[in-house]
C-alpha cells in the first residue's frame, strides 16, 4: 500500500522544480531599470540644455537683424558674430552629448531587446513542451491522479502539487506575454532611438556648417571693419591737412585785415556785418537734414573723428546763399572741402561753403546777406551731395548751429 507512493510522488517534483526556475524567470532586474531610467534622465536634460542655447542664438540672430537696420559700429556686428559662433560651438557640442546618450540608449535597448527574445524563447520552448504533456496526458489526467491517491495525505499532497503545477503554467504564459510586450516595446523604442540619431547626426552636419559660415561672415566684418579703418585713417589725415590749410587761409586773411587797419585806419572796417543780435536767428545758408554736426562723433570703425562745420543735406546744384553781408575772399579748390568760398564779413567774423558743385561769385565781390554764391555738390563719394558749412570767429571754428535759426 505505501510502497507505490514515493514513486508517485518522484514524478511530480519535476514540475515543483520548473515552478521553482519559472518563478526565478519572472523577477525584472531592477539595476537595468534603473540604468534605463537615469540615461532617459541625462538625454531629456541635454535636449533641455540645446533647446536653451538655440533660444539664446536665435536672441543674437534676432539682434543682428536689427543691427541690419540700424546705423551701428562693425565691432557690434563683430561681437554678435563671435556670440554666435560661440553659441553654435555650444549647440555642437551639447549634439555631441547627445549623441553619445543615445548611443547608450541604443546599446541598452538593443542589448535588452536581445536578452528578452533570448527569454521568450526559452519559455515559448517550455511552454510548447508543457502543451504537449498537457495533450498527451488528456484532459482527465488531473481526476485521474486524484482518485489514485491511497490515502488523504497523498490526496492532499496530490492537490498540492497539481494546484502548483497550474500556478506554474499560469505564470509560464503570463511571462511569455510579459516578454513578448516586451520584446514588442524595446523594438518601438530602438527604432524611435535610431531615428533620434540620424536627426541628431543631421543636426550636428548642419550646425557644422553654420558654425563655418558664422567663421567665414566673421572674418569678412573683420577685413570690411579693417579696410575700413584704413580708409577712415586716410580720411581723417585729408580732413586734417585741408582743415590746416583752412586755418592757415584764415590766418593770412587776418593778418592781412590786421595790417591794413594798422596802415589805414580810416578805411578799415568797423565791426563785423554778423551782429550779437542776430545770435540764433541767421538763416541757413541751405535747407536739409544734417548728416554730420560740429563736434566730435564716432565712426563705423570706432574713429572718433572731429567736425567743424555742419554737413546739411540738399540735392545737387540746390542754390547756396550768404548767411550774411560780406566780400568774397577765397573761391578755389580745398583738399576735401572741394570748392570752397570763403566770406569776409569783418571783425573777425568768417562763413565758410565747401562741397560746392559750382561758385557764382569771384574773388573780391562784394554780397548782401541772402546773395546765391553757389550750388550743393559732392566732395566726398562716401557721402551723399551736401554743404560742408562753417564760421569762424576770430579764426577758431565755433557751432554754426548756434547762430542759426
Amino acid at each position: 500500500m505505501t510502497g507505490p507512493t514515493p514513486r508517485r510522488r518522484g514524478r511530480w517534483m519535476p514540475f515543483v522544480a520548473g515552478l521553482v526556475l519559472a518563478s526565478a524567470g519572472t523577477v525584472l532586474p531592477q539595476a537595468a531599470q534603473a540604468q534605463s531610467v537615469e540615461q532617459s534622465a541625462r538625454l531629456r536634460a541635454q535636449r533641455d540644455t540645446l533647446d536653451r542655447i538655440r533660444r539664446e542664438r536665435q536672441e543674437l540672430e534676432q539682434r543682428a537683424l536689427d543691427l541690419q537696420t540700424t546705423v551701428h559700429d562693425l565691432g557690434d556686428e563683430v561681437s554678435n558674430l563671435d556670440r554666435q559662433a560661440d553659441a553654435t560651438a555650444r549647440i555642437v557640442k551639447a549634439l555631441d552629448s547627445q549623441l553619445a546618450a543615445i548611443n547608450d540608449e541604443v546599446t541598452d535597448a538593443s542589448i535588452k531587446q536581445a536578452r528578452a527574445e533570448s527569454e521568450l524563447e526559452v519559455k515559448r520552448a517550455s511552454l510548447q513542451r508543457r502543451l504537449i504533456d498537457i495533450y498527451k496526458r488528456g484532459p482527465l489526467f488531473a481526476t485521474e491522479a486524484m482518485l489514485s491517491a491511497h490515502s488523504f495525505g497523498e490526496l492532499v499532497a496530490r492537490y498540492k502539487y497539481l494546484h502548483m503545477l497550474t500556478l506554474h503554467d499560469r505564470g509560464l504564459v503570463t511571462r511569455v506575454e510579459q516578454l513578448r510586450d516586451q520584446v514588442a516595446r524595446e523594438h518601438r523604442r530602438l527604432v524611435s532611438l535610431q531615428v533620434a540619431l540620424q536627426e541628431n547626426r543631421t543636426d550636428k552636419q548642419s550646425e557644422e556648417e553654420r558654425l563655418r559660415g558664422l567663421e567665414r561672415i566673421r572674418e569678412a566684418t573683420l577685413a570690411q571693419t579693417r579696410h575700413q579703418a584704413q580708409v577712415t585713417e586716410v580720411q581723417l589725415a585729408r580732413l586734417k591737412a585741408t582743415e590746416t590749410q583752412l586755418a592757415n587761409a584764415i590766418s593770412v586773411l587776418e593778418t592781412e585785415r590786421r595790417r591794413a587797419e594798422v596802415a589805414h585806419p580810416s578805411e578799415a572796417r568797423v565791426g563785423s556785418s554778423i551782429r550779437s543780435t542776430d545770435y540764433g536767428r541767421l538763416d541757413w545758408p541751405v535747407d536739409g537734414p544734417m548728416i554730420y554736426t560740429f563736434g566730435k562723433a564716432q565712426t563705423a570703425s570706432n574713429t572718433t573723428i572731429r567736425w567743424n562745420g555742419d554737413g546739411i543735406k540738399a540735392p545737387v546744384n540746390t542754390a547756396v546763399h550768404a548767411i550774411a553781408a560780406g566780400k568774397v575772399v577765397s573761391v578755389r579748390q580745398l583738399g576735401t572741402y572741394g570748392l570752397t568760398v570763403i566770406i569776409d564779413h569783418g571783425g573777425g567774423d568768417y562763413s565758410i561753403y565747401g562741397s560746392l558743385a559750382h561758385a557764382d561769385v569771384r574773388e573780391q565781390q562784394m554780397v548782401a546777406k541772402g546773395d546765391v554764391i553757389g550750388g550743393v555738390g559732392i566732395s566726398d563719394p562716401d557721402l551723399p551731395p551736401h554743404l560742408h558749412f562753417e564760421i569762424r570767429h576770430g579764426g577758431p571754428a565755433v557751432d554754426p548751429a548756434s547762430w542759426m535759426k
